[in-house]
């Protein structure tokens, strides 16, 4: 089974990638035989995270493969309410992960700003997901040492990165890779030899990356079954709260 943990919705602005509607996505699912997949909504990424997340919970309503993923900020500012009023929507609206995306809003994940709502993001047990160019492996192996109970998955490491990922991964027991755009050659094997299937999750990027690119990666891997069953859905599952698996 397959559960993409790296899935947008809305339309994205800056090239043509469809225009990211319900409909769209499950047929982009089905097609790749993608069974569940949790979602981020551009407005939250390109926009407005509070406004983004709850255009989020509406879209997913009734949709029981699609799962919300909300974008964070740091409570500075108010813009999402407080660490606790964050959280509290959040697992009111049945959202599974949280989003950052600091540099493109402007924060430091590693700084003292960001540091209460990865506190209560941590408490409530759901993952962060980040993009490797969103911050850099020093400041991510920072915000993984002081919260040691949230389990940060890092997507789009791109090319040649491997190095720079191995010694965060040496280092601490809550760092995990996203699949999307893992591209350096037979980097996933690799991973898995070093670290184990389950420092792995599966995600897509989509839309804006092809899942042919994750799907083909995983399901070509000279990897065997069990390794590619944990990969597929087995990490994140275990990384979600109690209630969310």
């Amino acid at each position: 089974m397959l559960i993409d943990a790296d899935a947008m919705l809305g339309r994205y602005p800056r090239r043509d990638v469809g225009t990211g509607s319900i409909t769209e996505a499950m047929a982009r699912m089905d097609r790749f035989g993608i069974a569940e997949a949790m979602v981020s909504h551009t407005l939250s990424w390109l926009h407005d995270p509070a406004t983004g997340n709850r255009e989020l919970l509406g879209l997913v309503a009734g949709e029981p493969r699609l799962h919300p993923c909300w974008v964070m900020l740091p409570d500075t500012c108010g813009e999402t309410g407080t660490a606790a009023e964050f959280v509290a929507a959040a697992l009111d609206g049945g959202v599974r992960a949280v989003r950052a995306y600091p540099a493109d809003h402007g924060y430091d994940l590693a700084g003292r700003d960001a540091a209460a709502m990865l506190a209560a993001i941590a408490e409530a047990g759901l993952p962060l997901l980040v993009d490797a160019p969103q911050l850099g492996w020093p400041a991510l192996e920072s915000v993984a040492a002081r919260h040691p109970g949230l389990p940060v998955v890092v997507g789009g490491l791109g090319y040649r990165v491997l190095r720079q990922a191995a010694g965060v991964l040496a280092r601490t027991d809550n760092v995990y890779i996203g699949l999307a755009n893992l591209s350096s050659h037979c980097g996933l094997e690799w991973l898995v030899e070093r670290y184990g299937a389950g420092r792995v999750v599966f995600g897509t990027g989509a839309p804006l990356r092809d899942p042919a690119e994750a799907v083909t990666r995983l399901m070509w891997a000279e990897l065997d079954d069990d390794a590619v069953a944990t990969i597929g859905s087995g990490t994140l599952l275990g990384l979600l709260p109690l209630a969310a698996r």
